[in-house]
């Protein structure tokens, strides 16, 4: 399995191992957890649940939703200073991404084909849908309360266009590129949509989804994720250091320099345009040109970051393999 695969759907312990090792391109779909970590059961209580491996955090209005191991999912409202476990989460597969269309509804997904739904701002998940129980979702978005997508391994994709409701498979790929592992699905400023995947593709649809475009990268490694920012270029990042930028929605895109080999794992932009990015062993870069170009630091404690998320001024929210924390932001 890839490593970006294996950040978010086996323990974080072994991501730095497999990197060393430059795992890569197809592996194994990991077993389905066991019966103690079923659907059918309550999300693990913690007594420090904010110590809890997590692995994507976003916003539900003010309030901060971080979304992990063995269904745990912590809440803040005080902009990451202190963090409380939610009251009732259906599942004990681990979440491995959450989105929320207004301050109140929520999705997460992860293991199982594990869909939840939310509809009180994160306090208690329900179960919303079953992919398979050998589906591994990696990644949900949505850009309305009614349509949404949901990506994981092995090419599987998903949409609903009800809210919920009811959910379609779909394949954004074809011949080889059809079993590509989907690691984030995200949007662009233009309404075109975008999905990193493994082996340099990154997939584009810009009629909401019914199509999809297979794009080529000057990269052939995994890429995790991406984002728009906000002067309309797009941005991918992945394994050993590499960040690609494109200003025409995809069609040709720049590798920028990191400085590092440490694999990126999400990112962000915050108000004041500055551009955020964390990986592997303590990994945090820096940009205030657009993506342009990077500083990054390795921070001392070294710690597997695997989400990232706004928080007070001068600072912004982390979490990974040791739960969630907030960081100050280093000037570039």
């Amino acid at each position: 399995m890839n490593p970006a695969t294996i950040l978010r759907t086996l323990a974080l312990l072994a991501i730095a191992a497999a990197a060393a090792r430059g795992v890569s391109a197809q592996a194994p779909v990991p077993a389905k957890p066991a019966a103690a970590a079923s659907s059918s059961v309550e999300a693990f209580h913690a007594a420090r649940a904010d110590k809890a491996p997590l692995l994507a955090i976003t916003r539900a209005g003010s309030r901060l939703v971080a979304v992990g191991d063995w269904g745990v999912v912590v809440l803040s409202d005080d902009q990451g200073k202190t963090w409380r476990q939610a009251k009732s989460v259906a599942t004990r597969f681990m979440l491995t991404s959450v989105a929320f269309v207004d301050d109140r509804h929520g999705f997460a997904v992860g293991h199982g084909g594990t869909v939840l739904a939310t509809s009180d701002g994160g306090e208690n998940w329900t179960r919303n849908h079953d992919a398979g129980a050998d589906v591994v979702l990696l990644s949900v978005w949505f850009g309305s309360a009614e349509h949404g997508i949901a990506v994981g391994a092995f090419g599987f994709a998903m949409a609903t266009h009800d809210g919920g409701r009811t959910w379609k498979s779909f394949a954004p790929g074809e011949g080889d590129d059809r079993d590509r592992h989907l690691n984030a699905v995200f949007a662009g400023h233009t309404g075109a949509l975008f999905i990193a995947a493994e082996a340099g593709t990154v997939f584009r649809s810009t009629d909401g989804g019914d199509t999809w475009t297979t794009l080529r990268l000057p990269y052939d490694g995994s890429l995790w994720g991406g984002m728009a920012l906000r002067d309309g270029s797009l941005l991918v990042w992945g394994m050993r250091g590499h960040v690609l930028r494109s200003a025409d929605l995809g069609k040709s895109w720049t590798d920028v320099p990191t400085g590092t080999d440490k694999s990126w794992t999400d990112g962000l932009q915050l108000p004041d345009g500055t551009i955020v990015l964390v990986g592997l062993s303590g990994a945090v870069a820096t940009s205030r040109d657009e993506a342009r170009s990077f500083r990054t630091t390795i921070l001392p404690e070294r710690q597997t970051f695997a989400a990232i998320e706004a928080g007070p001024s001068g600072q912004y929210v982390v979490a990974g393999l040791n739960g969630i924390a907030t960081q100050p932001l280093v000037a570039p």
